[in-house]
């Protein structure tokens, strides 16, 4: 029986492959604590609580009035029992650890300090079901390509955006330094290696490594990168930009969960690294009633969380955030986030704000897929918007393949060699952790961060088409200019300026 799957934060519904090779290889009021279960229930199911942000207990954020901090910030956080475990100093942030109640307060005295936060505790995206099927240049669209790479075929994607043609029009993203911020990585997948810069790749997520650590193919990181820069190395996949240098940075904990400081952290080392893109395919959806859940100092045990109403959080964070992602496009870096995958209507529901997708000088994706690809898969339509996709008019500006899984068939169908129910098809195709050094996994996945990688790649193929180095600015006007129009005229609140079109972004470029 064919299942369904829906979450109500950015995910990716699973199927997977593992393939074998002759080669090595994301000011406060407590409710009183009488029926605090009940109360929290009911918030999450009235939708003015979102389970999955949550203020972590004892973590601080500062920021600055301007874009460096006071002098003497860490002896005088030190006086106040605040320990400083992290400076932003080119954009006027840091974090603190304090178990004192008042530290907010007192900090917030401090000259030169415009505010003092709690950090945030977001789960960005779950880890999804899974389903393991183990299974032993011209370019033309999948998926009868007639490429050597095994699993090209099922890369419906690059054909939606018209990855191939630009290929041979000569842009493969050769010169271009993407920055991938997510969990995880599978740092020896024969797809992704040839690639990978890992002495400027990072992670700062405390307790971990920079490699995807859990038993399963399921790596949201090695996903996510193997559609923007797999090798087009006659094994596997191949991504949209194929000769674009990987900077891997984990903000994530391979389970999905990450602090807000981890994700500006991220974007502050990308810049640092010389990157020209950095792709995000995590998110928050914060609520402007400023209501979240309170960890009270026990992030690990939710029968303790409280819920807390602090009106100048979320404002605040947009703040520290903007700061970040302003900074990073002053430095020349794209940046592109998933729009998240709750179905929801900007247009009309103006309660939450969607981070980092609703940033300052982020590029908002949303997720097209087809229905029934594998049956007819050289006539099909593959822009319908995914059943999931958040949309509005100021919330999205392009669109991209993020796959779906409304297709309501059974059939069993063949591509690429690969059998499967033809629903799975529509899913995004790309490469997973290896369990095994001697062997290379892929497996298909669906969400809008499926989709910010395919628009990151196209990102990629006109940066290096143009020389490298490009403003953001021209790189948006680039992908504005030539996306298929394919909504209403002109911007809409479901495909944005367009759904993106890598072979007329490239033979634009000037």
């Amino acid at each position: 029986m064919k299942s369904r799957y829906k979450s109500k934060v950015l995910y990716g519904l699973m199927f997977s492959l593992t393939a074998s090779f002759g080669c090595s290889t994301v000011e406060q009021e407590v409710t009183p604590t009488a029926s605090l279960s009940q109360s929290i229930e009911s918030a999450v199911q009235d939708g003015s609580l979102n389970p999955a942000v949550k203020l972590k207990g004892n973590n601080y954020i500062v920021i600055s009035s301007s874009n460096s901090l006071p002098s003497d910030l860490k002896g005088q956080l030190k006086s106040i029992k605040g320990e400083l475990t992290s400076s932003m100093d080119k954009v006027g942030i840091a974090t603190v650890t304090s178990t004192d109640p008042e530290f907010a307060t007192k900090a917030g005295k401090i000259k030169g300090v415009s505010s003092v936060i709690r950090d945030v505790e977001v789960q960005w995206y779950n880890p999804a079901d899974e389903k393991v099927v183990e299974i032993e240049a011209i370019y033309g669209n999948p998926p009868y390509s007639g490429d050597n790479d095994r699993y090209f075929d099922l890369q419906w994607g690059h054909d939606a955006v018209n990855a191939p043609e630009a290929w041979n029009a000569g842009a493969r993203g050769k010169g271009v330094r993407v920055a991938v911020l997510d969990s995880g990585f599978d740092l020896d997948h024969l797809d992704l290696a040839p690639n990978i810069d890992l002495a400027a790749s990072a992670n700062f997520v405390p307790d971990e490594v920079l490699e995807y650590r859990l038993s399963d193919v399921g790596s949201h990181g090695t996903h996510t990168a193997g559609t923007i820069a797999a090798a087009d190395n006659g094994i596997g996949i191949i991504g949209v930009a194929p000769e674009a240098q990987l900077i891997l940075v984990k903000v994530l904990r391979d389970s999905g969960s990450g602090s807000f400081s981890w994700m500006m952290q991220g974007i502050l080392h990308a810049v640092e690294q010389g990157a020209d893109v950095i792709n995000m395919s995590l998110g928050a959806a914060l609520p402007r009633n400023g209501k979240y859940l309170d960890d009270n100092g026990t992030p690990d045990d939710t029968s303790d969380d409280f819920i807390v109403n602090d009106t100048k959080a979320t404002q605040e964070l947009i703040n520290a955030i903007s700061k970040v992602t302003t900074y990073a496009t002053q430095q020349g870096v794209t940046i592109i986030a998933s729009a998240g995958n709750d179905a929801n209507n900007g247009n009309k529901d103006k309660s939450l704000v969607h981070i980092p997708a609703g940033a300052p000088n982020v590029i908002s994706i949303s997720a097209t897929a087809p229905q029934g690809w594998a049956l007819n898969p050289l006539t099909a339509n593959l822009d319908y918007l995914a059943s999931y996709s958040n949309y509005g008019t100021s919330d999205i500006d392009f669109a991209a393949p993020g796959g779906d899984y409304s297709y309501p068939g059974n059939e069993i169908v063949t591509i690429g060699g690969v059998t499967q129910y033809a629903y799975v098809f529509d899913y995004v195709f790309s490469s997973g952790s290896n369990l095994d050094p001697t062997r290379s996994s892929y497996y298909w996945s669906v969400g809008t961060s499926m989709a910010a990688p395919h628009a990151t790649g196209v990102a990629a193929l006109i940066i290096g088409q143009n020389g490298g180095q490009m403003a953001p600015a021209r790189v948006e006007a680039a992908m504005r200019a030539s996306a298929d129009d394919l909504g209403k005229s002109g911007r809409d609140p479901y495909y944005g300026h367009g759904r993106l079109n890598a072979l007329k972004a490239v033979t634009a470029i000037q």
